[in-house]
This record gives structure tokens, C-alpha cells and sequence, in this order.
């Protein structure tokens, strides 16, 4: 008897992140996952954001009774996976993150983000923004134009947020820079010795300007006159 059933298909935020971590894995980093629900250690004390932090107010935290809560940010497993790890090092974090926000056409409570850092002994800015310029050529080719601007992250210092132009618009694209002193230490990691980078970016708006989406929500929606276009 004939299979009348239509042929399953991934969603576009699987097919993006893969496209994204097998970039990547060329340059050496190693896959790493970690825990959706977390402490608030990993998540702030570690990276450098403590307890009454002004960095604290810009993530809209979904707290548990436990005291425990759901990641904001994949950094999460930046002093967590240094734990069994020596320098010199790549990762990759790729997963789901939440923030408790309004909805709209931009922003939703979950969401996906890849953070990536590096670590060793004479790492600079300028292979920090090196393997991110190849990444957004990567996606969007390689005429597309890149610019830095310095930004402000508590886990980072220097911080920088990187944009792209795409039809004669910038658009604000990542928050980047060297990992702050304090999170080596937190990392039992010498600052004297080792310097490090770390980046990290939303899947979801990303994947969004590559096929060219104008609602995040259509991700979340489960409507398969959507996904069905992938």
C-alpha cells in the first residue's frame, strides 16, 4: 500500500544551527552542552555579574522555587565546562535559552543562542574578530560588510558588538570581546598566563535575516505552511 504521508523536515532554527556549528568544528572547536536549568552561580556570580549587578536587570530571569533558574544565556557553561578542562581550548554552546519578555515580531521568552570562547596562551582581539568576519562570510557571502563597535558585557574586557550591512542597513548582529580577568580566575585559570575570547549570538535573529523572516514567532508557532518552506 502506497505511504500517502507527507516526508518530515527540520525546522530552520535545527537547519541554521547546524550550518553555524559545522563552521565551527573546521576551526577546532569542540560541541559542548549543558543544562537548561541552572544555578545562579553559573549563570551571574561566575561570569562576573554578583549579586544587585546592573548587568542583572537587562535579563529578565524565570527564578525557580528552588532558587535555581532557567538559563539566560548559554555562557552559562563557560566556568562550568573549564571544570575537567585545561587551556588551551575551543567551544561551542549551542542551546535554548529563556528571558521572561514581552513577545513581539523580534524577541520572544525562549530562544536560541551559540556562545563560543577560546583560551590560551597569546590570544588577541584580532583572532577574536578574524574567525567572526569568516563566519558572517560564511552565511551571507563574501562581499558582505562587517563593522566593531565597543560594547558592554560584564563577562568580557574589552567588550565589542559586532553588526553587518545587509540591503544598505546595518543591522546589530552579536556581543563579543576577551574574557574578563575574573571569569579566568573563576575558571582556576591564570589571567597572567592565558587570555581568552568569547562571543555569543542569537540563532533565532540570525536565521531570520538569512531567509529573510520577519516574525520570530513563525518559529514557534507550529504551522506547517511555515516549516514546510524549509
Amino acid at each position: 500500500m502506497p505511504n500517502f504521508l507527507p516526508k518530515g523536515r527540520l525546522h530552520p532554527i535545527n537547519i541554521f544551527l547546524r550550518k553555524s556549528v559545522i563552521f565551527f568544528q573546521k576551526y577546532g572547536f569542540e560541541i559542548v552542552e549543558g543544562p537548561e536549568i541552572d544555578t545562579e552561580y553559573y549563570n551571574f556570580d561566575a561570569l562576573n555579574i554578583p549579586r544587585y549587578h546592573p548587568a542583572r536587570d537587562m535579563q529578565d530571569t524565570f527564578w525557580l522555587k528552588d532558587g535555581r533558574l532557567l538559563r539566560t544565556h548559554t555562557s552559562t557553561m563557560q566556568v562550568r565546562s573549564m571544570q575537567n578542562r585545561k587551556p588551551p581550548v575551543r567551544i561551542i554552546v549551542p542551546g535554548k535559552c529563556f528571558r521572561h519578555e514581552a513577545t513581539d515580531a523580534s524577541h520572544e521568552t525562549n530562544f536560541y543562542q551559540l556562545e563560543g570562547f577560546a583560551i590560551d596562551s597569546n590570544l588577541k582581539i584580532s583572532h577574536l574578530t578574524s574567525i567572526l568576519n569568516k563566519f558572517m562570510k560564511e552565511l551571507f557571502g563574501p562581499e558582505v560588510s562587517t563593522r566593531f563597535r565597543p560594547g558592554y558585557f560584564a563577562f568580557v574586557e574589552p567588550g565589542i558588538e559586532m553588526d553587518i550591512k545587509l540591503e544598505n542597513e546595518w543591522q546589530e548582529i552579536l556581543g563579543a570581546g576577551m574574557i574578563h580577568p575574573n571569569v579566568l580566575k573563576n575558571m582556576k585559570i591564570s589571567p597572567k598566563k592565558y587570555t581568552g575570547f568569547a562571543f555569543g549570538m542569537g540563532m533565532d535573529r540570525l536565521m531570520m535575516l538569512y531567509y529573510g523572516i520577519n516574525d520570530i514567532r513563525l518559529s514557534y508557532s507550529g504551522d506547517l505552511r511555515f516549516l514546510k518552506q524549509f
